[in-house]
C-alpha cells in the first residue's frame, strides 16, 4: 500500500513519479550503457514523465555509462541511488512503474524475480537465464539492438493492456519460484550425480 511505500521513496525523492527501475551493478555485462542510450531515445515527454532510476553499486568500465547519464541527469530525467540497503529494494521495486534488465549475462536474474514478485512490468533481455526466470510475463528484447530496446522500453512505458496482463503474468510466474524448491532441486541434482 503506498503509506507504507512514502517513507522509503520520500527518502529517495521518488514519491509520485512514475520511474522506470533499473537494479544492478554498473559493469558491462548488465548492458546499462546501452540501455541508457535506448532511453535517450524515448521522446523527451516519456523521459519526464517517467525518469529512469539506476539503483546499484558503482563497478567497472563505467565510462560509456556515465557519458550516457550526464546529459540524462542534467536534465532530472536520469537518477542514480547508488548502493541501495537491501531493506530498501523492496520499497523501490513495488513504487516502480516499470523495470528494465537488460543484462547481457546472468546466472539466474533475481532482480528480474524481484519485479515479477512485485507486480511490476518487466523488460529483459533475450538472453542467459532471463527468458527462463520472467517466462512469458517480460517483454524480451535482443539486448544489443538499441533500436529494439528503445521499442521495448516504450512499449513497457506505455502499452497499458499489455502491462496490464503482464502484471497478473508477472506474480504468477514468481509463484513458480521459492528457496524450498530451490533447495529441493538443488538436492535431487546432487543425488542424480551421485547415483550416476
Amino acid at each position: 500500500p503506498t503509506p507504507e511505500l512514502q517513507p522509503v521513496l520520500d527518502r529517495y525523492r521518488l514519491a509520485g513519479l512514475p520511474y522506470l527501475l533499473v537494479v544492478a551493478t554498473l559493469e558491462p555485462r548488465k548492458n546499462l550503457a546501452r540501455m541508457v542510450a535506448a532511453y535517450a531515445r524515448l521522446s523527451a515527454a516519456l523521459r519526464r514523465h517517467y525518469p529512469l532510476v539506476l539503483a546499484g553499486a558503482a563497478g567497472w568500465l563505467s565510462a560509456d555509462l556515465e557519458c550516457a547519464l550526464e546529459p540524462l541527469e542534467r536534465a532530472g530525467q536520469a537518477r542514480r541511488l547508488g548502493y541501495v540497503p537491501q531493506d530498501d529494494l523492496p520499497i523501490l521495486y513495488a513504487g516502480a512503474f516499470a523495470f528494465a534488465y537488460p543484462s547481457l549475462y546472468e546466472g539466474f536474474g533475481l532482480p528480474v524475480l524481484e519485479a515479477l514478485a512485485s507486480g511490476v512490468p518487466t523488460l529483459i533481455s533475450d538472453r542467459a537465464s532471463l527468458p527462463e526466470v520472467a517466462g512469458a510475463a517480460g517483454l524480451s528484447v535482443d539486448p544489443e539492438d538499441v533500436d529494439q530496446l528503445s521499442a521495448g522500453l516504450e512499449r513497457l512505458l506505455t502499452d497499458d493492456s499489455w502491462r496490464a496482463a503482464a502484471v497478473t503474468a508477472g506474480l504468477q510466474q514468481a509463484r513458480r519460484f521459492s528457496w524450498e524448491r530451490c533447495v529441493d532441486q538443488t538436492v535431487a541434482a546432487y543425488r542424480a550425480t551421485l547415483d550416476a
